[in-house]
This record gives C-alpha cells, structure tokens and sequence, in this order.
C-alpha cells in the first residue's frame, strides 16, 4: 500500500480502522496477521495485511501462532482514520 492509497482509504478499510478503534478486533499470530471482528474472521485479509503493512494497525502483543491478541491503532493508523 503507498502513501497515496492510504489517503484514499476504501470504505471496507476504513470500517476495519473503526473496529480496531472501537476494540472489537483481534489479530491472530502467525507470520501474517489475520483480522478477527467480533469473533469472527475479517472477509479481507489481504486488506488487513495491507493496513499492517502500511503502518496503520499493529497487534497490541506478540502473539504465538493460534492466539490471539487485541489490534491496535498505530498513530498513522489514528491519523489516516480522522483525516479519511
């Protein structure tokens, strides 16, 4: 993801940044995260690998592979959600 799509965030990102905001999502561990919201597996995971990528979501703790951990905000993360 570059600096210009995470300007222009799309909905379905945006909607991901406001769980994770909210603290309905967890990452699971593993070399990738995956996005869980509200128990349940995020419908876009290579969105979510994306959003990590870019610096905007990151998991709360290290985590071993099966578990899982809160998802949180990065400050970029915070930053891209007020200005989206």
């Amino acid at each position: 993801m570059t600096t210009t799509e995470v300007r222009e965030l799309s909905g379905r990102a945006r909607a991901m940044l406001r769980a994770v905001e909210a603290g309905r999502a967890e990452f699971s561990g593993g070399r990738e995260p995956d996005l869980y919201v509200d128990g349940l597996p995020c419908c876009d995971q290579s969105a979510t690998h994306d959003l990590v990528r870019a610096g905007l979501l990151r998991p709360s703790a290290p985590a071993g592979y099966g578990q899982r951990v809160r998802a949180e905000l990065t400050e970029e993360g915070r930053n891209a959600l007020r200005t989206a």
